[in-house]
């Protein structure tokens, strides 16, 4: 048997050492500067591209600020229950959630969608702040046509954090989040656990601080096998949620983007938009 000299040994801990750490180094970097691409994934539409759906909708545009467009998909039904404003999960486009927020329109529900900006035929430089201040430009349009006791705010994934926020600042008739999270940053730190994420991260969508100052009924979903934001993170979300407001469903089994298919989730969506 041959021993490695221990002078040798410490040479090639110290290089394996080295490596690691270059690799951590490069791997925070990435995190830090293509968080954007990380976080979002959007696809991008031609300007005269032609929506097909199975429900009458009308397409606006929006300019909540300068160098700023806002596209969007307006479901219109006869006697409407009320409307819903739909905030999606961050990939894809117009034409995929359009599709998603027919379930709604088939309730006799208005529905009303939005491209976030670089999403679809939207435009406009990415922020947190922009992803609020745009949030809040459509609801004041739909104040223009509905009575703000006919709007249910609804959030997908990502667009639950903006939901939360938005029902925060205003009064809608419920707020419903579909794979709802405590925080970005909370199901960051559960897919890095090893980085710095809350000194990496610029986005933070802290939904644990908005949820405390909303006044209207809460529902949230989640299934248990999600794999993209962890049960526990909408657990912890439950718990700060005012407890006289909050009803949350539990989709044992549950994935990430097949709640729909569950009756438990169809049967409470048909008893809360029903009420």
């Amino acid at each position: 048997m041959s021993f490695i000299p221990q002078n040798r040994l410490r040479k090639r801990l110290k290089k394996v050492l080295k490596v690691l750490l270059i690799l951590y180094v490069m791997i925070s970097a990435s995190l830090y500067f293509l968080q954007e691409k990380l976080l979002f994934l959007p696809t991008v539409l031609e300007q005269d591209y032609q929506y097909e759906f199975a429900y009458p909708f009308e397409e606006a545009f929006l300019r909540p600020a300068e160098d700023v467009l806002i596209n969007a998909i307006h479901f219109k039904v006869e006697n409407p229950k009320g409307v819903i404003l739909y905030f999606h999960g961050n990939a894809g486009d117009l034409s995929r959630w359009g599709t998603i927020g027919e379930f709604f329109v088939a309730k006799d529900y208005d529905v009303f969608i939005i491209d976030y900006r670089t999403y679809g035929k939207s435009k406009g430089k990415l922020s947190e702040q922009a992803f609020y201040d745009d949030a809040q430009y459509c609801y004041d349009y739909l104040l223009k046509h509905y009575s703000e006791s006919e709007i249910t705010v609804y959030g997908r994934s990502l667009g639950t954090g903006v939901s939360t926020f938005l029902a925060s600042k205003n009064k809608p008739k419920q707020l419903i989040l579909e794979t709802p999270y405590y925080s970005i940053l909370d199901v960051a730190k559960h897919r890095f656990p090893i980085f710095p994420v809350t000194a990496l991260l610029k986005y933070k969508f802290p939904s644990h601080e908005f949820i405390v100052d909303v006044n209207c009924p809460i529902t949230m979903f989640h299934g248990t096998d999600d794999s993209v934001v962890p049960y526990t993170s909408a657990e912890k979300l439950k718990e700060v949620a005012p407890s006289d407001k909050t009803r949350f469903v539990t989709i044992e089994g549950g994935g990430h983007n097949n709640l729909v298919e569950f009756e438990t989730y169809r049967s409470v969506i048909d008893a809360i938009l029903n009420n």
